[in-house]
């Protein structure tokens, strides 16, 4: 089982979560979609790899995490991208970075350590200040409705070379995962549906079933015995 030792948010405008957790045991785990990139550094039996994981537009299961692991991870906000890595690459999966040394690997021609909890911000702003993390400003303002001065095709474009998905898929996820905090917190069917702009509860069973991996009711009663990747709270874009 995975357990989350601890999260939160960042000062800097290219980190939407960071987080660190641990395992005891194993048991089965469900891997759901997510919008965002994300650094991982995955410390088991001794190994350290920091591995980048891209944009997950289904969910998946990844059998039994591994007993005895330790991991800090590196939330990117959407629209935040490495331009030597399109994020095109990294959709539904992810790369493990070449290692340098036990302490440190290689990315984008320059070593870095690995980040622990606490310094997973200074690592982030190396990063941009080296050109290998940018951000693109439109896709904030796209999910605002705040663009005037663009096409929908250009909008549409920009979205997808930014963040390797629709805007379209970007809104159905963040809304399946909205929905599934809410019923995990307790909140009945008939009121999620309501609350994250459901048309009815087939509607909300098929968004379920394919971004996250279960019904509205076993996500409700936590009937199924797999857990979830992580999940915070967070708001419906507009």
């Amino acid at each position: 089982m995975i357990i989350i030792d601890e999260e939160r948010a960042s000062d800097s405008p290219f980190v939407e979560r960071i987080w660190r957790s641990h395992s005891e045991g194993e048991r089965a785990f469900l891997s759901i979609a997510v919008n965002h990139c994300e650094f991982v550094v995955s410390r088991h039996q001794g190994k350290v790899t920091m591995t980048l994981r891209g944009p997950e537009t289904k969910a998946t299961p990844i059998g039994n995490a591994p007993a005895e692991g330790e991991w800090v991870g590196i939330l990117l906000k959407l629209g935040t991208f490495l331009p030597h890595l399109p994020t095109s690459r990294l959709v539904d999966d992810g790369v493990d970075l070449t290692t340098a040394s036990s302490n440190s690997f290689w990315l984008g021609g320059s070593n870095f350590q690995f980040p622990d909890y606490g310094h997973a911000d200074i690592f982030v702003a190396r990063l941009v200040r080296e050109g290998l993390l940018r951000r693109s400003p439109v896709i904030e303002a796209a999910l605002q409705g705040q663009l005037t001065d663009l096409t929908q095709r250009a909008v549409q474009y920009r979205f997808l070379q930014a963040t390797g998905i629709t805007q379209s898929t970007a809104r159905q996820i963040e809304r399946a995962r909205y929905a599934t905090f809410l019923l995990q917190q307790g909140v009945s069917i008939l009121d999620t549906i309501e609350q994250a702009g459901y048309y009815d509860q087939p509607h909300l069973t098929r968004s379920l079933g394919r971004f996250i991996g279960q019904t509205p009711a076993q996500l409700l009663h936590h009937s199924r015995p797999e857990q979830l990747s992580f999940l915070y709270k967070t708001t419906l874009f507009p």
